[in-house]
């Protein structure tokens, strides 16, 4: 039984990569269960969000192998050569693969590190994954302990203090650009949770001419009346834009909302001055080209990396300590799914023993002079003797597996039946010839 982590994130693929390889939640859905069909004993959990994708298996294939078939799904999923993206993967299994999801959920792994958000995306992505039915008993103790862990490292730390979220350090990010941010005129495209943050550290920031404009009107109205700033209408979302000094754009949209070409007439007309662009979609919402185009500043994802970069150093002590809680939880875990696996095998040794025990006993009573009356009391004293010799067994055969691995110990439960049969076959055929 494998458990592993294959995927790709902000540190090891551009935005480029990753957006083309990027899922929104049908696709997520559509794909755990054509994965769930293609292999029902094991189980999977997709998650996509703007800064990573990550597939999370646990199965009876070898790891390897497993992640092999992943990279070949990703592949067929979006059209996508392996040698276009194999460079940017990477790849976990077993206690590596707890730990880095332990990681993820409680923001450590983030671009921006203590980023709450994340934690509510991973619970999205576990839900599909329940909704799809394609988890099962290990997924779901490890999604469930993940969790946890993330409560822990934010309640015991304080990594999480700041802006430790994309929206913020977007929001910190043109703040240092545009000095003047209570005069600016600024649009937010976008009204998801992202957005909602974005509009968030606008207020703090002492921006009070904001206006939301998303595909869905009503959505975008429902959070301009809880912020008290204005809306505006999709249609007239190229009019906004033209009288703008910051765009910052979240969008979930496959394509570009603009491409170089219908950028350049949608500035034609400006006359606000530079034009300021933050675009955190992914995939993204600005053709990257439009930043050639005069007066316009776009900045994107990876730019955002340099400021959070810059924020990191300052809780290095917090991390520190979010990182014990991390590997203390996945020591736990894996304790847990040792014992697993080890539970049948250890089973199989008891039933083992006490039929080799129990045979020597009944060799014994049928010899001259024994009493029926000893029955009782010997198989008393023969069980107490195994129970002692298996609990001593069963200690080394824990050891083995926590230290090496299940298949290992496997292996030497394997071993010592083998041995104890050829035993207690060596003593039938002795008084056989006795």
């Amino acid at each position: 039984m494998s458990i592993v982590v294959l995927g790709l994130n902000h540190k090891s693929a551009a935005v480029e990569i990753r957006e083309r390889l990027a899922f929104d939640a049908s696709q997520v859905t559509a794909a755990l269960r054509q994965l769930a069909e293609s292999e029902p004993q094991a189980e999977f959990v997709l998650l996509s969000t703007c800064n990573r994708v990550e597939f999370y298996y646990a199965g009876a294939r070898d790891a390897q192998e497993a992640a092999g078939r992943l990279v070949g799904f990703l592949s067929g999923f979006h059209g996508v050569e392996p040698e276009q993206f194999r460079s940017a993967l990477y790849f976990h299994e077993n206690e590596d693969a707890v730990r880095h999801l332990l990681l993820v959920t409680a923001g450590l792994d983030s671009m921006v590190v203590g980023e709450a958000q994340i934690l509510g995306q991973v619970k999205d992505s576990y839900k599909l994954a329940c909704a799809a039915q394609s988890t099962g008993k290990i997924l779901n103790r490890l999604f469930h302990c993940a969790f946890f862990t993330a409560k822990n490292v934010h309640t015991h730390t304080a990594v999480s203090n700041g802006r430790v979220s994309v929206a913020g350090v977007a929001v910190e990010l043109a703040g240092q650009l545009f000095a003047e941010m209570a005069r600016a005129k600024i649009v937010v495209i976008g009204a998801g949770e992202t957005g909602e943050l974005i509009v968030q550290h606008l207020r703090k920031a002492g921006g009070t001419d904001i206006t939301i404009v998303n595909r869905s009107y009503e959505r975008a109205a429902e959070l301009a009346g809880r912020y008290r700033v204005a809306v505006g209408k999709w249609e007239d979302l190229s009019e906004q834009i033209g009288q703008a000094h910051i765009v910052i754009s979240s969008a979930a949209t496959p394509d570009y909302l603009y491409t170089r070409e219908s950028f350049e007439r949608t500035v034609k007309k400006r006359r606000a001055g530079a034009l300021l662009i933050i675009d955190v979609g992914v995939p993204r919402n600005f053709d990257p080209a439009i930043h050639k185009i005069g007066d316009v500043y776009l900045y994107g994802m990876d730019e955002l990396k340099e400021v959070a970069e810059q924020n990191l150093k300052a809780r290095e002590a917090d991390i520190a300590g979010g990182l014990e809680i991390v590997y203390a939880e996945a020591a736990q875990f894996m304790d847990w799914f040792h014992a697993k696996d080890i539970g049948p095998m250890i089973g199989r040794m008891k039933d083992e023993f006490r039929q080799i025990s129990r045979r020597e006993l009944e060799r014994f009573l049928a010899g001259p002079r024994q009493h029926a009356s000893c029955r009782v009391p010997l198989e008393d004293m023969v069980d107490r003797v195994v129970n002692k010799l298996l609990h001593c067994v069963i200690q080394n055969v824990n050891t083995v597996a926590k230290e090496a691995s299940p298949t290992e110990a496997a292996k030497l439960v394997d071993t010592i039946l083998r041995q104890a049969r050829e035993i207690s076959c060596q003593a039938d055929r002795e008084d056989i010839q006795a």
